[in-house]
């Protein structure tokens, strides 16, 4: 399994990039909101991808995060009906907090504005990844709706966090702010989250 390139860019289009790898060109098929983010042709770049086989072909394909791999995979592996074009064409058209946040809101008729989604496979979507994006989704949403100060980034990462290890989104919420309270502002994340798994935290 391929899981990154690391190299030089050679050329891109909206839709891919070819990467050379120590004197190997590496095709890339690519989401709009990865080509975004791309170094001009003959920077170094590092993508993270995930290699499909097909009986008649092994296609690659390169993302610039974690968020929008994990998005993908998501797709092409749980929602019955999508493949990795359908699931580029959402990249594309949503970013993957937005995606998020429109699942968790049950929210049809954004996510059927994508090309290629339907409302039918809008309707799909929400109903098999809602339990899988959930609180965590609507939180990180919410908060992308406003700008935060390296405080509240601060205790925003450590709710969700929390959530993502089962706590309810006003717990972890409350005990995040505990956990400030008593530690300081010089906390981490880390420091923030631990401290709010100690037994009678």
């Amino acid at each position: 399994m391929i899981t990154f390139l690391h190299g030089r860019l050679v050329e891109t289009l909206p839709t891919q990039a070819t990467v050379d790898v120590n004197g190997v060109g590496y095709e890339v098929l690519i989401p709009l909101s990865s080509y975004d983010k791309l170094p001009p042709p003959g920077g170094e770049v590092r993508l993270l991808t995930h290699l499909s086989i097909r009986e008649d072909a092994h296609v690659l394909y390169g993302f610039t995060t974690a968020a929008e791999r994990d998005l993908f995979r998501l797709l092409i592996h749980t929602v019955s009906g999508i493949g990795p074009k359908i699931a580029l064409n959402i990249l594309s058209g949503m970013n993957a907090t937005a995606f998020r946040g429109a699942v968790a809101q049950g929210d049809v008729k954004a996510l059927s504005q994508i090309s290629g989604v339907g409302k039918k496979t809008a309707e799909r979507i929400v109903v098999e990844l809602k339990d899988k994006i959930g609180a965590v989704g609507a939180w990180e949403a919410a908060s992308a709706q406003r700008a935060l100060s390296p405080e509240d980034q601060k205790v925003n990462d450590a709710v969700l966090a929390l959530i993502a290890l089962g706590f309810k989104q006003v717990e972890a919420h409350d005990a995040v702010r505990r956990a400030l309270a008593v530690l300081g502002a010089e906390a981490t994340v880390e420091d923030l989250v631990r401290a709010c798994l100690k037994p009678g935290a």
